[in-house]
């Protein structure tokens, strides 16, 4: 399995994306690479666009990111990104690795520590939910992962995430009775058992935006999501919710490479992606959380309430440090499951 399939991946930006060429001619100039979709949509929208018009540095989109492009950038010595997003455990591998720049820490500010370490600070903060299509789930609606796997009471397709990432593998346990507190190490042998009991009825996705289509066309009547997406549906009149017991969280992280050209101008974008302005605006159109604190006094209480930070009864916090230490281990079993 290449690394490209090991990511996130998602519908890449219209075009534009890497178009390097048509940057209009600026004193500085920089390459944000995020995941596609309309995450980054929103990421030009609310972080890169207002920050160009305020420093005059160009911001040029990239995507999808591709960690197996990230590390070989680095080890040429031809890195082409400057900003890139990235989950939490390839941050904390990376940093291990030496394929990241120090972060001068100085000016970020009011970033909430756990989101902040000198390789990398928090893009945003989401959760991985249950979700379900009203229309093809009977009965009352569904709440925990358990109801996942009971196939008698919710027959039909399920959908779960492709790639070997936090998050499935937590899911089949949380099911399986062992408690939140007792998930790490985890116990590959009984998640894929649990697993297997369900595997003919998988359908799996490999991005946000088949994710989104799989639950609204009811192909697939449950599965696990990540919450923005969801209330994206939600807020588009479609026939979906979503439970928030046993959501599990995490934060995805905004790195600079090492060996970036413009470290200076991603500094400054870091920055300002990271302000309670900036932070706001883009929790309030995504439905993910900031990773700034203050960024919560700017926006409505309506929309505070819908973040995954608001519901913290039950919450689960993915271990993105065991990840970065076994992902490289679990990946070769996941793929050699799930071709079986």
């Amino acid at each position: 399995m290449n690394a490209t399939k090991q990511i996130r991946s998602h519908i890449v930006l219209a075009a534009g994306i890497g178009m390097l060429a048509a940057m209009p001619a600026m004193a500085e100039n920089l390459v944000f690479t995020s995941w596609g979709g309309s995450t980054q949509q929103a990421q030009q929208k609310f972080w890169a666009a207002p920050f160009t018009a305020a420093n005059g540095i160009n911001v040029a989109m990239d995507g999808p990111t591709d960690y197996g492009k990230f590390k070989a950038m680095v080890e040429s010595g031809n890195v082409t990104w400057d900003v890139v997003d990235v989950e939490g455990d390839f941050a904390y591998k990376a940093a291990k690795e030496g394929l990241l720049e120090p972060l001068d820490l100085s000016k970020l500010k009011g970033v909430d520590p756990r989101f902040l370490s000198p390789n990398a600070v928090g893009s945003f903060y989401y959760s991985f939910v249950l979700g379900y299509n009203k229309q093809a789930v009977k009965g009352a609606a569904p709440a925990v992962w358990s109801d996942l796997f009971d196939m008698k009471k919710y027959p039909g397709k399920r959908t779960l995430y492709k790639w070997s990432a936090p998050g499935v593998l937590e899911i089949a346990l949380l099911a399986d009775g062992v408690a939140a507190n007792k998930l790490y190490p985890l116990d590959l042998d009984r998640a894929f058992k649990k697993l297997d009991t369900i595997k003919s009825q998988i359908v799996w996705w490999s991005g946000g935006a088949q994710s989104q289509q799989l639950l609204a066309s009811g192909e697939a009547s449950i599965g696990m999501f990540w919450n923005g997406r969801i209330s994206a549906l939600q807020k588009g009149g479609a026939p979906v919710g979503m439970s928030w017991n046993q959501n599990l969280t995490a934060a995805d992280m905004l790195v600079i490479p090492k060996g970036s050209k413009n470290k200076a101008a991603a500094m400054k974008f870091l920055a300002y992606a990271t302000s309670p302005e900036a932070q706001a605006k883009f929790a309030t159109d995504t439905g993910y959380a900031p990773i700034n604190p203050q960024a919560k006094s700017k926006m409505t209480p309506a929309v505070v309430k819908t973040l995954p930070d608001q519901h913290v009864a039950g919450q689960i916090n993915l271990d993105m440090k065991y990840w970065a230490d076994n992902r490289d281990a679990i990946a070769k079993r996941w793929y050699a499951w799930q071709t079986q």
